[in-house]
């Protein structure tokens, strides 16, 4: 089972050379920190920034550096900062290559639920909606049963829906997932130490099982 260092480096297995990555609020994030060597990317935050390093180092902070979850970060030779017109122009216009967002429901359709949280007050999905609507490709980063144990990947999302059919790929504590495009949840690896099993009664949607899965190397 993986926590969420272990999902961030996976998933950071997916970035390619050349690509521009909006990371999203939580373990998205930490990402950052886990870029392949010898991999050219450049990280875009929404709220103003080309070209986001990884999180600095204790005492080295610059309170004047945030990302869009409000946590500082640090630069890259060539950076630089802009206003979030710009930035959402961006977004917009689909200059971004992927998308890594975490999500509290995935559906088997791939849409995606992750700016309402039950019982709370929430002043609204912010920049999520204009993400999923324009992103090239999505991929989730989350868990994959909430603190109950019940499954966050579903036949339909039970939250108010941020997109509809945008989710690509999915990354859990159990497993690597794609939405397949007749529907449901296509198992293509599985965290060291799960079963196929494990990952079939963890998850209330349609699951494919397709083969021998091999087990993910980070």
């Amino acid at each position: 089972m993986l926590d969420k260092i272990g999902i961030a480096k996976r998933i950071a297995k997916e970035i390619k050379d050349g690509y521009y990555v909006n990371l999203g609020i939580g373990i998205p994030t930490l990402v950052a920190n886990y870029i392949p060597k010898g991999i050219n990317i450049v990280l875009q935050s929404e709220n103003g920034l080309l070209g986001m390093g990884p999180f600095p180092f204790e005492g080295e902070e610059d309170s004047d550096l945030i990302n869009a979850g409000k946590q500082t970060i640090t630069t890259l030779p060539g950076s630089s900062t802009f206003d979030s017109a710009l930035s959402f122009g961006m977004i917009r216009s689909q200059k971004v290559d992927l998308t890594i967002l975490g999500a509290m429901e995935v559906s088997e359709h791939g849409d995606i639920a992750n700016w309402k949280i039950p019982g709370k007050m929430v002043k609204g999905m912010g920049g999520a909606m204009d993400l999923v609507a324009s992103a090239k490709n999505i991929i989730v980063a989350m868990q994959h049963v909430n603190k109950a144990g019940e499954s966050k990947l579903l036949a339909e999302c039970s939250l108010p829906l941020t997109g509809v059919k945008c989710v690509k790929k999915i990354v859990t504590e159990l497993a690597v997932l794609e939405i397949a495009d007749e529907g449901g949840f296509r198992l293509l690896e599985r965290a060291p130490g799960i079963s196929v099993e494990d990952i079939r009664i963890a998850t209330l949607g349609k699951l494919i099982i397709e083969g021998e899965i091999p087990e993910m190397q980070l």
